[in-house]
């Protein structure tokens, strides 16, 4: 069994103006780990594998991608389970994985992702006797079947790569830049050696080295919300009204004044949302996951004056957010490696 236990990280983080708590938050996000049991599929082992041993656990990096671990499971097949001369014959780029539902795991998607959808997914199966949590949120390992050969390229859209799975994270990253933004520059003006640099902090899992690049493109939440009125029980005055002094780096940086906060919304079995999403509300109040949810799923999160029992939960990185988060925040603290706020919605039991 592997396990990233500690984020990797050398030097001193880089000197920017974001606050210790967003810090904090990001570290979390950053080191949060899930389970894996990966079995290869019974009907693909090499000859004269020992098939006692075609189970291996690895504790994976919530940001990293299946791609990215390939080559540690590959070790550990190689050294313990597979026939030497048939394991040479194996080529890693047609691996690939499914669940043992079956379904078919995106290359694209972090693992933190792909264990979030499962667990929401599960919400709308028959609990297992041992389930007794109302969240279903026990952590237990996702199980993953490796197949090793004749990868269904037509339903991953990518080919099973490393690199390819690096340029899908350059997009994701370039899109979510242009959402917040209005534009790319932030990520087309990064020189080639921050562009490589982001991706490495990622397949390394370096927090810092992330960060050093990742800092120029995401907002933070200092200062906040320098420019927003104070409250006033004039209706008139409940529109945010633009800065009298033209706005400094940090307040063209603030999470408050993005123009949309890349949100994606994934539904159990089902599509992913993704709508704009203002950081504040016409009133110039901060706009809330509550408000969000009640706004494009109001079967599943009336709104007030609703009274009725909980009929779904919210949940990032494997956590239950709390409804009065504010989405700006959840941006700049709680987004993935990929710049998007992931937004899970299980069914409550």
């Amino acid at each position: 069994m592997s396990a990233y236990g500690t984020t990797r990280h050398h030097g001193q983080p880089s000197a920017n103006s974001t606050p210790a708590s967003t810090t904090l938050f990001r570290r979390l996000t950053w080191e949060g780990t899930v389970p894996l049991e990966i079995r290869v599929d019974s009907k693909e082992l090499p000859a004269n594998s020992d098939r006692g041993l075609e189970c291996y656990y690895i504790q994976a990096p919530r940001v990293s991608y299946l791609p990215l671990i390939m080559p540690e499971i590959r070790r550990f097949l190689m050294d313990v389970v597979f026939d030497e001369a048939a394991g040479k014959m194996l080529k890693e780029e047609e691996w690939w994985f499914e669940s043992e539902e079956g379904t078919l795991l995106k290359w694209h998607w972090p693992i933190g992702l792909i264990y979030d959808n499962h667990t929401i997914s599960a919400s709308i199966r028959p609990p297992s006797q041992t389930s007794t949590s109302h969240y279903n949120l026990q952590v237990t390992p996702l199980k993953l079947i490796l197949h090793l050969a004749s990868p269904p390229t037509e339903k991953l859209l990518l080919s099973p790569s490393a690199e390819s799975c690096k340029q899908a994270f350059m997009g994701q990253l370039k899109e979510a830049d242009f959402v917040r933004w209005g534009n790319t520059k932030r990520m087309t003006g990064l020189r080639k050696q921050d562009q490589d640099g982001i991706w490495e902090g990622i397949k390394e899992h370096n927090f810092d080295d992330y960060w050093r690049v990742a800092s120029k493109i995401v907002p933070t939440t200092a200062p906040a919300r320098s420019n927003s009125p104070p409250p006033s029980t004039n209706p008139s005055m409940h529109t945010r009204p633009p800065p009298a002094e033209p706005q400094s780096a940090p307040d063209r940086d603030n999470a408050y004044n993005v123009r949309s906060v890349p949100v994606r919304l994934y539904l159990p079995d089902g599509p992913v949302m993704q709508d704009v999403v203002p950081p504040t509300l016409e009133d110039g109040s901060a706009h809330t996951l509550v408000h969000y949810l009640s706004t494009h799923l109001p079967l599943l999160f009336p709104p007030a004056p609703y009274s009725g029992p909980e009929l779904a939960y919210a949940m990032m990185h494997g956590v239950l957010v709390p409804p009065d988060a504010e989405m700006a925040w959840l941006g700049a603290c709680m987004a993935g490696a990929d710049g998007w706020v992931s937004v899970c919605v299980g069914i409550a039991r």
